[in-house]
């Protein structure tokens, strides 16, 4: 199998973390990866760490953003194949993070790709312990629900066309377009091999 991979990442003043996202996005055993920067309105300096990387930056006014029209702008922007969707604020554990990730669609039926998640060791506690439930050791490449991740999650170009993400959602667009394809009889995979560590700067009371 041989897919061209856009990788498009979210983000929102993550000067303090995007630059560890892009050196594994570097370090990846797949090459070639066109990576997508979606920026809504940055004041910290993020833009000027993504400079240093070859990456395309699309930006969007804050007072336009919503999580659905972000990704839908990244992914008009993309032109990969397939879509790895990252938030700024993950970085990959292991250089086979893509290549695990998209090894589920050599499975046509397959039109969603999700992702471990799992803490620092700065992570609040009671957070890492949801990461456990939520993202468990074994994959599931046939799940039987919607749930999924737009933290670290991967979706078919095509697909995307057909169906794009609802721009008028505050939240969970990444579970409604799950629903949405899951009801075209695609199917859902989660993977935890394709691992990340994700971090939050903010406080357990606002994450």
């Amino acid at each position: 199998m041989s897919l061209k991979v856009s990788v498009v990442i979210r983000c929102y003043n993550e000067a303090h973390h995007i630059g560890r996202l892009l050196d594994g996005i570097a370090n990846q055993t797949v090459s070639g990866v066109d990576v997508v920067v979606v920026d809504s309105g940055s004041t910290d300096g993020t833009l000027e760490v993504a400079s240093r990387y070859p990456v395309r930056v699309v930006q969007i006014r804050p007072e336009e953003f919503s999580f659905g029209r972000s990704l839908n702008r990244g992914c008009e922007a993309a032109s990969g194949d397939v879509i790895v969707i990252a938030s700024a604020h993950v970085y990959p554990i292991f250089q086979d993070w893509i290549e695990q990730m998209i090894a589920p669609f050599a499975d046509r039926r397959v039109g969603l790709v999700y992702g471990r998640q799992s803490g620092a060791e700065t992570s609040n506690y009671a957070e890492c312990q949801l990461f456990r439930r939520w993202y468990p050791a074994e994959s599931n490449l046939a799940q039987d629900h919607p749930f999924c991740n737009n933290a670290n999650a991967a979706i078919r170009r095509a697909l995307w066309q057909q169906v794009p993400y609802d721009e008028m959602l505050t939240g969970l667009e990444d579970l409604a377009w799950a629903r949405r394809v899951m009801e075209l009889g695609y199917r859902i995979a989660y993977v935890a091999g394709a691992e990340v560590i994700h971090l939050h700067s903010e406080s357990w009371k606002s994450v």
